[in-house]
């Protein structure tokens, strides 16, 4: 998409005089826009112009020097405005969120209306689901789930759409797109190009308050049998069974971008730790541990949330034929169980560190360091001489430096020689925008301990 050369209403002002000059003899410079100027879409500062140009699809709310916004009913806000630098000069359309600190999605370069959105929308949603398609069909009969749509990676900014087996769930997570318009486009996509038994719609309570969303209507946007919609499922991920409840869970009920990640943890623990004893520290629903257990004589599962361990053993039964290892599931917080049990010696031959983001804003990060250096530094303490140590955040406001920097000061605390393996990110259905860098919010280092 090539940047549209035309140019927005300038905010009214009123006009100076050609020979108004200052005591020097200078003709002053104009002013910025005031903040309650009204414009036709929004001002914004040079900084934001200047990332916007270089690829990046965000303004935040304190980069806008000046909005003004057309009627659109009710007093609400419309989902899209046009977006210009202090000149006027047109740098794309937008997104709109009025609550949200994150102000303007970019979802395209050029000046568009409603209807061109959606006529964009659904071309982008085809071609993002016609993509993971293709990603379902290299591993036909091994996985038959994968996200569909990654919001930004997608150019559908706000956008979630996960497949488990026959269920597809959807995320609207920014209010631009809580419209009849975009919920009627994604149906229909989502019913031609996939067939599912139902699609439903799952709210993210954060994004909605954030947002400025209203509570969602609950029932299925779609379902087969309309009188008695499917909720529930088993999937597939890399030939392992996993049950699917899309009424609970984290997210949107699984946790898909692991799902590269397992087959990694897998494979260098065949290589590394053959028959050896391992552990899954923030289990969840037992992805690491299944995966594992393929490979380890014995494996150990954490986690904080009973009713996750508790389908994590119901996938355990229902993969008995897959897996050579009992695993054994351990309610409570990670960080006292292996503070106590790096106390008390216990030994392992790889151990998984899988928590949940610590970082929700960049003023949480050096708590989250902290947290991350004593999950690791304990995991240390425990590992046998060549273990396996596969240590993942998903705070994308922790950048590889950082987490890299946790480690190897934690590596130092615990007196071992820390080897990395390999850096990975999220499975090939979560790609990374360049220019966009909290995209890439997964991370995971491969380590040989000695």
């Amino acid at each position: 998409m090539k940047p549209n050369s035309g140019r927005m209403p300038k905010p009214s002002r009123t006009p100076m005089p050609d020979k108004h000059q200052d005591s020097k003899g200078h003709v002053p410079p104009p002013k910025s826009p005031p903040r309650n100027a009204q414009v036709s879409g929004a001002i914004v500062n040079r900084r934001a112009a200047d990332r916007l140009r270089e690829g990046y699809l965000w303004v935040y709310a304190s980069d806008i020097e000046s909005i003004g916004l057309p009627e659109s009913g009710a007093g609400t806000a419309p989902a899209l405005v046009p977006v210009a630098d202090a000149r006027g000069l047109l740098l794309g359309t937008a997104l709109y969120s009025p609550s949200s600190q994150i102000a303007l999605r970019l979802v395209s370069r050029e000046g568009i209306d409603e209807p061109e959105w959606l006529s964009l929308f659904e071309l982008r949603l085809r071609e993002s689901v016609a993509r993971r398609l293709t990603y379902l069909r290299d591993k036909e009969g091994e996985t038959d789930s994968c996200r569909l749509c990654f919001s930004e990676a997608d150019e559908l900014p706000g956008l979630i759409i996960d497949k488990y087996g026959p269920l597809v769930l959807l995320q609207r997570l920014v209010i631009g797109l809580s419209g009849s318009g975009v919920r009627d486009v994604c149906v229909r996509v989502l019913r031609e190009s996939l067939n599912p038994e139902a699609i439903l719609e799952r709210p993210d309570p954060r994004m909605r308050e954030l947002e400025g969303i209203a509570a969602p209507d609950l029932s299925p946007l779609w379902a087969a049998d309309s009188a008695q919609p499917r909720t529930e499922t088993d999937f597939h991920l890399n030939g392992l069974k996993f049950h699917y409840d899309a009424n609970s869970g984290q997210k949107t009920g699984a946790f898909l971008d692991q799902s590269a990640n397992y087959v990694a943890a897998q494979e260098f623990g065949r290589r590394l730790t053959p028959g050896g004893r391992a552990l899954d520290v923030c289990t969840y629903q037992g992805g690491f541990a299944l995966h594992l257990a393929r490979v380890c004589e014995r494996v150990t599962g954490i986690d904080a949330s009973r009713s996750s361990l508790e389908v994590a053993e119901r996938n355990f039964e229902a993969n008995r034929n897959q897996v050579q290892a009992e695993i054994d599931w351990v309610e409570g917080d990670a960080f006292k169980i292996l503070r106590d049990w790096s106390d008390s010696g216990e030994k392992f031959d790889t151990i998984v560190l899988d928590p949940p983001a610590f970082a929700k804003s960049w003023r949480a990060v050096e708590g989250a360091l902290r947290g991350y250096k004593e999950l690791n530094l304990r995991a240390l303490k425990m590992l046998r001489p060549g273990g396996l140590l596969v240590t993942c955040s998903c705070s994308h406001h922790v950048g590889w430096a950082d987490l890299e920097g946790a480690i190897a000061s934690a590596a130092a605390d615990a007196g071992r020689r820390v080897r990395l393996l390999e850096r990975r990110g999220a499975a090939p259905d979560h790609p990374v925008v360049l220019n966009l860098p909290e995209t890439e919010y997964l991370k995971c280092l491969v380590l040989d301990v000695k």
